[in-house]
């Protein structure tokens, strides 16, 4: 469901912004309000579960999220549903790390890699088949099912954790959480996202004020991470490079997901003419890629280990997206937008996986849920900032969405900077993994 939604809302948003009069920043709101809580709190929903129980906060989140995503159906405007949104978030703060853990606690050390394949395949297939399942549901009823359709799921969701999901927790950990660290966790992302996103409509004081809360947050929550007695995020772990050389690798690999998800749709309805459905319909190429490839990649690196795969599978997703930056009026799909999908979706194939198992492999078993959250919190923050970020540095703003030569300009743009930085993804991974961590692990 977390990952679905967060994808699935790209292709439904010029059906919102005509809807409900929605300008470009309420759009990039509608994306980022959601990932902006998710990101903030999906450290704490991590350490909930390592110390209240995994399944237990699970649960919780996917209720939340469930009740969340009906008043996101039924909003009636751009601040009801960017507020619904946010509370949307929070649910897949608490679900999100807890799915992971829960794999990672009851597992065996040289089955995790296949579990956690399979886990990164089907993170992989709903991230990126978001956009066909939205545009099939947005054609055939309207946007707001994307949302209602969350219920159903949790309910069947929520009856299989009851009765085949172990309990696991750490039983180290006591009932105290880091509420301070939360709060300035919540204030970096969110000061630094507002000014991102207001700044497309010029700089000013509300811009640089929100900018310097949110670094000054940054600030004040390692200062507080190093000094809590029992802090949210143990900065400890990032002593072990395979763990911090793995979260670097995240932001940029996400980053660019992000990116992608975003321009993508927008580009192939407004300039290109496609409707919601074959706008999704576009990506299953690189889903089914993903799908079939994303098991035997972990195997692969539990074989070979993670270091060689999370170097070349960045480089080759950003080679689908520099294909892609020049779709243009005039580009067909089978030769136009085929090949970079099929490209993309290889790359994300061969280093999602490596990636998720050398995060969990590289942190302490007792702290399984952490490491979980924090390489969540990191891959969420990468696509926030790359929401927020990338219409200002390309140029987009107001109602530039709905103008394809605007549109065209910054959506070519936008798309290299988002190869370059998954380019970067695999320099770092080249740099700093080992190809023994897994079995370290």
């Amino acid at each position: 469901m977390a990952f679905l939604d967060s994808t699935a809302v790209n292709v439904a948003l010029p059906a919102i912004g005509t809807e409900l009069d929605s300008s470009l920043s309420g759009l990039q709101w509608t994306v980022t309000g959601y990932t902006l809580s998710l990101a903030s709190l999906i450290l704490l929903g991590g350490a909930l579960g390592d110390r209240y129980g995994r399944r237990r906060v699970f649960v919780v989140g996917v209720v939340w999220f469930a009740v969340a995503s009906l008043v996101c159906g039924l909003a009636q405007s751009t601040g009801q549903l960017v507020a619904a949104r946010v509370l949307q978030g929070i649910g897949g703060a608490l679900l999100t790390p807890g799915s992971l853990s829960l794999i990672q606690a009851s597992f065996r050390v040289q089955d995790r890699a296949r579990a956690i394949g399979l886990w990164s395949a089907l993170a992989g297939v709903t991230s990126l088949g978001g956009p066909f399942v939205g545009g099939f549901l947005i054609d055939s009823v309207s946007w707001r099912l994307v949302f209602l359709v969350n219920v159903p799921l949790a309910a069947a969701v929520v009856w299989v954790s009851a009765r085949h999901v172990p309990e696991s927790r750490d039983p180290a950990h006591h009932g105290r959480f880091d509420v301070l660290g939360a709060v300035l966790a919540a204030l970096a992302l969110g000061g630094t996202t507002y000014a991102l996103i207001t700044a497309g409509d010029g700089t000013g004081t509300a811009v640089w004020g929100t900018a310097a809360v949110g670094v000054g947050a940054a600030v004040g929550f390692v200062l507080r991470e190093r000094r809590a007695a029992d802090p949210m995020l143990p900065l400890g772990v990032f002593t072990d490079r395979q763990f911090s050389g793995a979260n670097l690798s995240t932001l940029a690999v996400y980053g660019a997901l992000g990116g992608f998800s975003f321009f993508l749709v927008l580009q192939l309805q407004t300039v290109l003419g496609y409707d919601a459905t074959a706008a999704g319909a576009a990506t299953v190429p690189g889903i089914a890629v993903i799908s079939l490839l994303s098991s035997s990649s972990g195997a692969l690196a539990q074989r070979i280990g993670p270091r060689w795969p999370m170097t070349v599978g960045p480089l080759v997703a950003g080679s689908g997206l520099l294909l892609l930056s020049r779709v243009d009026a005039g580009s067909g799909y089978l030769t136009g937008v085929l090949p970079g999908v099929l490209l993309f979706g290889l790359g994300m194939a061969l280093v999602a996986t490596p990636l998720t198992a050398t995060v969990l492999s590289a942190a302490p078993d007792h702290l399984v849920g952490v490491a979980s959250g924090v390489n969540n919190a990191a891959a969420r923050a990468a696509q926030l900032l790359a929401v927020a970020a990338l219409p200002v540095a390309v140029g987009l703003s107001g109602a530039d969405y709905a103008d394809p030569d605007a549109l065209t300009s910054g959506y070519a743009l936008g798309m290299t900077l988002c190869a370059a930085v998954l380019a970067s993804g695999g320099v770092i991974a080249l740099l700093t993994i080992r190809s023994d961590v897994l079995r370290a692990g």
